[in-house]
C-alpha cells in the first residue's frame, strides 16, 4: 500500500483515482502529477513501484500544498475573516452560508437539523 503525504492510497484503485484521496489534490491535478512523474494514470497504485512513488512524493513536496498544510492555511483564513468582523466572517460565526446561497429553504448543511416551531401545539388547561 502506498502513502503519500500521510494518507494511505487504496491498492483496487488506479493511480489517478486513488491520488484524489489526498486532501488538495483532485482529478485534474492528479493527471498533472502523474504525467510529470512519467506514470501511466490507468496502472493500480498497488502495482506502483517504490521509485515511481518516491517520483510523486517529490513532487508534491516541491509544487503542492497538501493536508496538514493546507487544511491548516483554510482554518486560519476563516480565522482570519472573522477576527476582522467581515460579512464571511460574521456567517461562518453563525454557522450560516457565506457564499450567498439562499437560507429560507435549504442550508441544512450548514443550519443543521430543522427545529421544529411550537406553533402547533395547543397548551394543556391546568385543573381547578
Amino acid at each position: 500500500m502506498a502513502r503519500i503525504a500521510g494518507v494511505d492510497l487504496p491498492k483496487d484503485k488506479k493511480i489517478e483515482v486513488a491520488l484524489t484521496y489526498i486532501f488538495g489534490i483532485g482529478k485534474t491535478s492528479a493527471k498533472k502529477i502523474l504525467a510529470e512523474a512519467g506514470i501511466e494514470p490507468t496502472m493500480k497504485s498497488g502495482d506502483l513501484a517504490e521509485s515511481d512513488v518516491l517520483k510523486i512524493r517529490t513532487i508534491l513536496d516541491r509544487d503542492y500544498v497538501v493536508e496538514g498544510d493546507l487544511r491548516r492555511d483554510v482554518t486560519m483564513n476563516i480565522k482570519r475573516l472573522m477576527d476582522i468582523g467581515s460579512y464571511r466572517g460574521l456567517r461562518h460565526r453563525k454557522g450560516l452560508p457565506a457564499r450567498g446561497q439562499r437560507t429560507k429553504t435549504n442550508a441544512r448543511t450548514r443550519k443543521g437539523p430543522k427545529r421544529s416551531a411550537m406553533s402547533g401545539k395547543k397548551k394543556s388547561l391546568a385543573k381547578k
